[in-house]
Formats: C-alpha cells, sequence, structure tokens
C-alpha cells in the first residue's frame, strides 16, 4: 500500500468516517458479487448490505445513532440520486409522452391497491391505528413516505423498516414474476415496479433494461404526489 493510501485509510477509518468506509465497502463488495452472477434477483446488493452491516453493528455493539452519523453522507445523495432520475426521462422524453394516459390508469390503481391493500390486510389482522398508518405508504420513496407517516401520527422509523422491505422485495420478485406472468413491455414493468418498490425497485429495472429504469422513475414521482391524498383518506375511512 504506498503511503498516500495508508494515509487516507487511517483517515476514513477513524470515527465518524469508519462507518461510511464499511458501508461503502461492504456494498461495492456485494455489488461485485451481484455482478459476476449476472444480477441474479436473489444476488440484491441492498438486500446483502442490510443484514452484513447489521451483523457488524450487532457484532460491534454500535448503536444506530453511531452508525448514522458517519453514514449520513450516503443519506443526503439519496435526494441528488432522486432528482438525476430526470436524466434519463428526458432522454426518453418521446416514449413516456406516448404512454401517457395508460401510465395515468395504471398510476391510479395501483396505487390506490398498494396503499389500500396494505391498510386492509393489516386492519383485518387486528393491527393498531399507528401501524396502519405507518404502513400505509410503504410503496413511497423514503423521505416522502416518513413525513406522510409522521403527519398522520405514524411511527416514521417504522415506516422507514416497511419502505426498505418493500422495496427490496419488489426487486427480488419484478423479473421472475414479470416473466412468469408474460410481461414483455420494459415500459409496464418499469412502471409498475417503480410505482411498487420505489427507489429499490427503480435500481433493479435500470440493471435490466434502461427504458424500465426511465418508467420506474416515472412512477415514484407520481405515486409519491398520489400517495400524500390517498393516504390519508384511506386511513380516514378505515378509522371510521
Amino acid at each position: 500500500m504506498a503511503s498516500g493510501d495508508f494515509a487516507l485509510w487511517v483517515y476514513l477509518s477513524r470515527p465518524p468516517l469508519l462507518w461510511l468506509t464499511v458501508t461503502v465497502i461492504v456494498y461495492a463488495a456485494v455489488d461485485a458479487v451481484s455482478r459476476a452472477l449476472q444480477r441474479r434477483p436473489l444476488t440484491n446488493p441492498v438486500l446483502h448490505s442490510v443484514w452484513i452491516i447489521g451483523v457488524l453493528l450487532a457484532a460491534t455493539r454500535t448503536d444506530y445513532a453511531t452508525y448514522f452519523e458517519g453514514a449520513q453522507f450516503i443519506h443526503f445523495l439519496l435526494g441528488p440520486a432522486t432528482v438525476a432520475l430526470a436524466v434519463p426521462l428526458y432522454e426518453n422524453r418521446d416514449v413516456v409522452a406516448r404512454a401517457l394516459a395508460p401510465m395515468m390508469a395504471a398510476l391510479v390503481v395501483g396505487s390506490v391497491v398498494a396503499c389500500g391493500s396494505a391498510i386492509l390486510i393489516a386492519s383485518w389482522l387486528g393491527a393498531p391505528r399507528g401501524t396502519l398508518i405507518s404502513l400505509a405508504p410503504k410503496s413511497v420513496t423514503a423521505g416522502v413516505a416518513m413525513a406522510i407517516s409522521e403527519q398522520l401520527g405514524g411511527d416514521p422509523a417504522l415506516t422507514a423498516v416497511l419502505v426498505i422491505s418493500t422495496g427490496i422485495l419488489g426487486a427480488i420478485i419484478v423479473t421472475p414474476m414479470m416473466n412468469a406472468l408474460g410481461i414483455r413491455d420494459f415500459r409496464a414493468r418499469g412502471f409498475a415496479v417503480g410505482l411498487a418498490s420505489h427507489g429499490i425497485g427503480t435500481a433493479r429495472a435500470f440493471q435490466v433494461d434502461p427504458v424500465a429504469g426511465t418508467f420506474a422513475g416515472v412512477a415514484i414521482g407520481l405515486n409519491a404526489l398520489l400517495t400524500s391524498i390517498v393516504a390519508p383518506i384511506l386511513i380516514s375511512w378505515i378509522g371510521r
């Protein structure tokens, strides 16, 4: 190791940058494995990064606040990364414009079903109102979902866990499920996974096809807007 590299490692290995370094190294490693295995659904980098870092935190008895102090820079980058989805959207604007009408229909149905089905099933199982509220925006990108949950009286932390779980599950099952259903149109495949599984699903869509990723990015923004309207209505209706 060169002296410059060693000096950089010494700097990055100190708290709070230690956990930023660990996060980047873990993700880079599992992403390399995923790429080597041809991006198979079960090799999703987010899924394996989460459990590996969780094991490391438990083994070192590091609390989440300490971890987040170092890793918050990655959290900050979620904003610019979401905005960057406008680039492929602009490049494929003609394709998106031609599919505008079916997208709007799919958006309304998908948003209501994603939000309403979760609330109804949880309500049927006897979940308390706070859990129902936290569950309602699970298919929306984390920042928006947590804001919706907090404003309606839910638990933003629980919502964050549900959002991440939903995204990982969607990213894993979307390709085999779409193949099994015989859906070959990448516009439909991308829009569906973006609507149901937000950013994590969108990342998977871009791995499969650029057009699928573009439509997934469109679905993220539109579903975030519509769910902020639909969720309070459904919560109010079920509450009565």
